[in-house]
């Protein structure tokens, strides 16, 4: 399911009380989904280079995927993912959402522990993958306004 982040599918927000709208939408679905249990928060690294680069901030490496396989090795893509482990806490990683509203980081999951309920956040929405259809159509009825109006939801 697809939410988007601001008013009228508005994509990137331009001031303080829309940042503040954004930040409420990613944490509100974020809590019913993780509230009272921890979470791994997954960045990636985008890189021509297979070695791993320096860990991130409070995050371990987790993994390394070609993503991209050129015949020519300059043209290969690896997709460098670490992942945190921690209590689900609203507003626990808003220096990232917000890093994510502004398209300064991409790519980010937010999911419980096993792996079942995964959040994207994106620069205008987060899409959000649930276990079962009644958990989602729950979700999309609590928050009806945020969908999009297009017909296929995007």
């Amino acid at each position: 399911m697809r939410f988007h982040s601001l008013p009228e599918s508005k994509r990137y927000p331009q001031d303080e009380s829309e940042y503040a709208i954004v930040l409420h939408r990613y944490n509100s679905v974020l809590d019913e989904l993780f509230a009272g249990t921890d979470v791994y928060v997954i960045t990636p690294v985008w890189t021509t280079d297979p070695d791993v680069p320096p860990h991130q901030p409070d995050a371990g490496y987790w993994r390394s995927l070609l993503v991209a396989d050129d015949v020519d090795p300059e043209f290969r893509t690896y997709y460098h993912l670490f992942a945190s482990r921690q209590p689900w806490q609203h507003g626990c990683i808003n220096d990232l959402l917000r890093d994510v509203a502004d398209d300064k980081v991409a790519d980010v999951l937010i999911t419980d522990i096993q792996l079942q309920r995964i959040h994207h956040p994106y620069d205008g929405g987060a899409d959000v993958f649930l276990t079962t259809p009644e958990e989602r159509d729950g979700m999309r009825d609590r928050h009806a306004g945020w969908l999009s109006s297009h017909p296929a939801g995007l």
